[in-house]
């Protein structure tokens, strides 16, 4: 479809029309069209004759091309090549395996021929954790309280936000140490964080491993300077969409600034008051440098989003949380509602209610809905979405850091392969034996599992052994159900099949026993698409891990022993991307805030979830890093104060505000409690400038009437 049969504002339709060799920066809030004329900028360069191969889009995350490859997708008239759609993290990937012989000898990796293994965050911090395990067991890190995932994650963030902000990883705990002065806990913790950082980096180069840090240096340090290499990108490049650069990192910037002359048309997107990967090392002022680069520029103002209630709302709430005096001229009580509880099952009852309302009768399409919160507990996750399901509305939870050992059908799975392999001496206990019989065997409910549970499973049996449901008597049998027995025995057959033959792969055994047994009728993944979905990603997960975990004598390696025991013992979570709501997909978006923004999708109308809660306001805890330190900004040797802190919270508080308003075309609906579900009180910031705002309209309300 061209430009001409779709209603573009004259600003999108300057953009589209452009000469092709324009170079221009766009700035402008959320939903005013940038990355729609962007996406139709392109689609009309290759219907004018550009090979599509030569354009190269840009994004700091993968989830915000998904407008670009949607469009692709459908465009009926693109050949068989489509333009590239890469994070910088991608595409040094790509030049690093390309020019990997020169690369390897560089960078003093010890067998430079040597093909590299290129680290999953998880196989990361399963070599990382060969070397901290030794370590903390001589004492290291007694001072902080944290487990070892965070802990693991936090020292290969500390290598991440070197590589990505560009000053060399040895200097992480002195800088730490700067902005903390007579703080010697802090000091201690900073510098065993440096030492095991220090000592994975050199077991990653003795190993030609190549974790994200590394890969990110290589292709900044040793690649980028080469002209072979500047002049391969060139030649196959000629054309630059770069949208959400202000979520992007320092040395993205300083590569596109020197990179940004040889392209013949280049086209930057600049979120004004974005920025909400901060803590992931994004830099919005050096961004917004890069509008120099180009020789047009244009501001966009008008929302396809919001409405003039919720663009108003959106100042007054932002001038109630700087605590501004400024009482609004205008009121917008059509944009927001406020909603007050005493306990928290109260609040997920009155949304869930408040969601029926909305989907059965004022017809809003449950996809227009969004329930959002600071972090998603599982508890509120699995009693939001069983409650909407009970009510038959559709949902869908989205959790980038929601690992799969969480989800039921991933821990059903787990249970089977640690009796599946007894040799491996992981016997799970009759919780999760009784669970996983819930999780597999279709209907069976939590009276009959443990009753089945107690009969034929037992920890102590020699080698874990399952007993048969046909020497159980037989009134516990008609109990338990001889339907739900013969599923039983399908399964225990199943298993003690596999036994006695040749062992396979832990993904090979997980695939094997999802396609021929728990898929099937009568087994409890047969129709369920989740359980399915998770079933599939588990596997992807453990092959991924053991193609990422190559055998070596200092540390042999079984990988399906070893994966176990990694998500056990909690040192990963067998993290992985879920899959993304696709704007198609009608069903009430539930997750985090932040994680909400970065799908940069709007709906009409949002739930936030407990503003009393001080997280919508203050960062998580992170005793090994800082991100506001580990930063181009922060001056060397400054110490960061209390204050700084404040500021920093206030400032993200605001963004966060004002980037989901903008994403919110009719109303936000703030729900609070006076005791969370952890039993505390809740008057955090964002609740404070919530009861601000209504005294501030009430003023207006009442100097109306006056």
């Amino acid at each position: 479809m061209s430009a001409q049969e779709i209603h573009f504002s004259d600003q999108q339709l300057e953009i589209i029309q452009a000469p092709i060799e324009s170079k221009i920066f766009v700035q402008g809030p959320s939903g005013c069209g940038k990355t729609t004329a962007a996406v139709q900028r392109v689609l009309s360069m290759i219907e004018n004759g550009v090979p599509a191969e030569t354009i190269l889009i840009l994004v700091p995350q993968r989830t915000l091309g998904i407008a670009y490859t949607s469009a692709f997708r459908q465009a009926s008239f693109l050949p068989g090549a489509e333009p590239e759609v890469l994070t910088l993290g991608g595409l040094a990937q790509r030049m690093v395996q390309l020019f990997w012989p020169y690369t390897g000898q560089q960078a003093g990796f010890a067998i430079p021929l040597h093909p590299p293994t290129f680290l999953t965050l998880e196989t990361a911090q399963y070599y990382l954790a060969r070397i901290v395990f030794p370590l903390i067991e001589k004492g290291y890190f007694q001072n902080a309280v944290i487990n070892k995932n965070r802990l693991l994650s936090q020292i290969l963030d500390n290598l991440n936000k070197a590589a990505i902000v560009g000053f060399p990883y040895q200097e992480i705990s002195s800088r730490l140490k700067a902005a903390y002065p007579g703080d010697a806990s802090k000091f201690i913790l900073f510098d065993q964080a440096q030492e095991c950082a220090h000592q994975f980096r050199q077991y990653c180069l003795d190993h030609h491993l190549l974790d994200f840090s590394l890969q990110f240096e290589l292709f900044n340090k040793h690649l980028w300077p080469l002209p072979s290499v500047q002049g391969y990108l060139q030649n196959r490049y000629r054309h630059l969409i770069f949208d959400n650069v202000e979520e992007d990192v320092p040395i993205t910037h300083d590569i596109i600034r020197e990179w940004f002359p040889s392209f013949e048309s280049g086209l930057l997107l600049y979120d004004q008051q974005a920025g909400y990967r901060v803590f992931l090392g994004a830099d919005p002022q050096n961004g917004f440098e890069l509008a120099g680069l180009c020789q047009q520029q244009i501001i966009m103002s008008h929302s396809w989003v919001a409405s003039p209630a919720t663009e108003s709302l959106q100042e007054d709430l932002a001038a109630c949380i700087r605590r501004e005096s400024k009482i609004p001229e205008t009121l917008s009580e059509d944009a927001i509602a406020f909603s007050y509880h005493h306990f928290y099952p109260q609040m997920i009852d009155d949304v869930a209610q408040q969601i029926v309302s909305l989907v059965n009768e004022q017809a809003i399409p449950p996809g227009q809905i969004a329930v959002l919160s600071p972090f998603l507990s599982d508890s509120l996750r699995f009693t939001l979405m069983n409650r909407l399901d009970e009510l038959n509305i559709p949902s869908r939870s989205h959790r980038p850091s929601r690992s799969l050992r969480d989800e039921p059908a991933a821990r059903c799975l787990l249970t089977w392969a640690k009796i599946a392999h007894p040799e491996w001496q992981l016997k799970p206990d009759s919780e999760e034996f009784r669970s996983a019989l819930i999780q597999s065997l279709d209907g069976l409910d939590w009276l009959r599992a443990h009753l089945l549970g107690q009969i034929i499973y037992s920890p102590n049996r020699a080698e874990g052994s399952l007993g048969s449901f046909y020497q159980i008597r037989p009134e516990v049998q008609n109990r338990i159900t001889h339907i739900q027995g013969q599923r039983f025995e399908t399964l225990r057959a199943w298993i003690e099949q596999y036994r006695a033959a040749e062992p396979a792969t832990l993904d090979g055994f997980l695939s094997r026993l999802f396609g021929e047994v728990l898929s099937q009728p009568g087994f409890a993944f047969h129709a369920n698409m989740e359980a399915a979905s998770v079933a599939y990603r588990l596997i992807e997960s453990v092959q991924k891990f053991r193609r990422g975990v190559p055998e070596d004598q200092e540390f042999p390696v079984n990988a399906g022993l070893d994966y176990l025991n990694m998500v056990s013992q909690g040192v990963f979570a067998a993290q992985y991307l879920q899959p993304y709501q696709s704007p198609d997909d009608n069903a009430v978006w539930i997750m985090p805030a932040y994680t909400f923004l970065m799908t940069n999708h709007p709906v009409q109308y949002q739930f936030w979830l407990n503003i009393g809660s001080r997280h919508w306001w203050e960062r998580i805890d992170q005793p090994l890093t800082q991100p506001y330190i580990l930063n181009r900004h922060w001056p060397p040797n400054q110490p960061w104060t209390d204050a700084d802190d404040w500021q920093a919270n206030q400032k993200a508080l605001e963004r966060l505000v004002r980037g989901l308003i903008r994403r919110c075309s009719k109303k936000i609906i703030m729900l609070s409690v006076e005791i969370d579900e952890s039993g505390q009180e809740q008057k955090g910031p964002l609740m404070q400038a919530a009861q601000s705002y209504v005294r501030r309209l009430n003023t207006l309300k009442g100097a109306q009437h006056a």
